[in-house]
């Protein structure tokens, strides 16, 4: 299941789920601000990032400059704490599942979140010679297929 780790004011985050929403992509939505984090959530996040914190945590949120806190001084489970208590530290959104993540929206990026029905519809030759074979149209008949699936 995709989980996408919001704040409600967060602009980035409203271009993401828009972007599931349009393109049919279930996912859970977890406000940051009103759902604690867990260890766990934590750990599949950081499973997929390639920095691991330095990745999703940003440095310049409010909390660590006036603080003046230095996370590298942290070890692993205090910087887990941190984070939990002070989620606002935390780049937005941060789109995850088992195997893949995004942090921020980026249009390009967020494709690797395309369902595999849709992935495949593109790739494949699923347009007749008169019909319009671009992105819009291909998303178009996926859609009105998959809304027709879900009834």
């Amino acid at each position: 299941m995709i989980k996408i780790y919001i704040t409600p004011t967060c602009s980035s985050c409203r271009k993401a789920k828009k972007w599931l929403d349009e393109h049919n992509v279930k996912y859970k939505e977890i406000n940051l601000l009103t759902n604690k984090l867990t260890v766990d959530d934590l750990n599949l996040i950081l499973k997929n990032t390639e920095n691991g914190f330095e990745d999703i945590v940003s440095p310049r949120s409010k909390i660590i400059k006036e603080s003046n806190i230095d996370i590298n001084e942290m070890t692993v489970s205090e910087l887990k704490e941190f984070i939990i208590n002070n989620p606002t530290v935390l780049r937005r959104p941060i789109i995850v599942d088992d195997d893949r993540l995004q942090i921020g929206y980026n249009e390009e990026d967020i494709d690797v979140f395309m369902p595999e029905e849709l992935r495949k519809l593109m790739i494949s030759v699923w347009c007749n010679s008169d019909d319009e074979c671009d992105y819009k149209t291909i998303l178009k008949r996926y859609l009105e297929e998959s809304r027709k699936n879900d009834r």
